[in-house]
């Protein structure tokens, strides 16, 4: 039996340096899979399309769309899952994060960026207007800060707060009312930087408002990394699961022979209901 087809399925750029790292995602993906057939889709900007993706799918072939994004939003519960539910056999696999290892890799670059410990940092994402979103972030800033002891905080470029430039803003005065900035202030020593980690793939429209929004230091994007790759395998794989287990469990004899039941049913409330006009009429009260 053939492995579905994989829908590695981005939200698209016109920054062609993003598109290059894209594609080069995927490349990684097929690269570590071999015999996996591994194809290009987008929810917005570029082409070719998700759903005429899903539509000129092979007739009888499964699919599972792997979202190239980082949490749960309206592309993946609206646009992805509408694609999805048009094509019989296919399915949606979860986004790329939360997961412990982006917050490694955003340690990492943290670290490429010369992030010290007297820093604080912004980890700014892009925002979706799904409260969703925001919860999978919190939970990678939970996992970032098993990693790192400095003050954090989470951000983002558009729909939710609080915003990237208003994060940046609100750190800058911690920093410079130092220790005597209270508690929120994280005891962080003056002289640190506001640094902004890019929790964002690639570079694009929303990495380029980062460099505007007022911090000291802004660490590079995701991409490029391997460990990208493995996610979303990881995440494929576990897709695929889930659709092997549901025919499984699909077929349920005792739910199919509850029909017979009914005959039955029927035939000894016939009697009881006989006897009932037979009393009443030989034998009334």
């Amino acid at each position: 039996m053939n492995s579905p087809i994989m829908i590695a399925c981005a939200h698209g750029t016109s920054n062609t340096q993003g598109a290059a790292e894209v594609n080069a995602l995927r490349a990684a993906i097929a690269e570590l899979r071999p015999g996996l057939d591994v194809r290009e889709a987008y929810v917005d900007v570029q082409q070719p399309d998700l759903v005429d993706v899903v539509a000129g799918l092979p007739e009888g072939e499964a699919a599972v769309v792997v979202p190239l994004l980082l949490s749960v939003g309206y592309h993946v519960k609206v646009d992805i899952a509408r694609a999805v539910k048009s094509r019989p056999g296919s399915a949606a696999a979860a986004p790329l994060g939360p997961d412990p290892r982006l917050a490694e890799l955003l340690d990492q670059r943290l670290r490429e960026a010369g992030t010290t410990d007297n820093d604080v940092i912004v980890l700014a994402a892009a925002g979706s207007s799904n409260p969703n979103a925001a919860i999978s972030v919190e939970e990678l800033l939970g996992q970032l800060r098993e990693l790192r002891s400095n003050r954090m905080v989470a951000a983002y470029g558009a729909s939710a707060k609080p915003s990237v430039p208003d994060a940046v803003a609100m750190l800058r005065e911690e920093l410079e009312g130092g220790a005597g900035a209270g508690e929120s202030a994280g005891a962080v020593d003056v002289g640190g930087r506001v640094v902004i980690a890019s929790y964002l793939l690639a570079p694009g429209f929303f990495h380029d408002q980062l460099a505007k929004a007022g911090a000291d230091v802004v660490t590079e994007p995701l991409l490029p990394s391997p460990v990208l790759a493995e996610i979303a395998l990881d995440r494929y794989d576990a897709a695929v699961a889930k659709m092997n287990e549901a025919p499984a469990a699909a077929p349920r004899e005792p739910a199919a022979a509850a029909p017979a039941e009914a005959p039955a049913n029927a035939q000894e409330g016939g009697f009881f209901k006989a006897v009932r006009r037979f009393v009443t009429k030989y034998f009334p009260r």
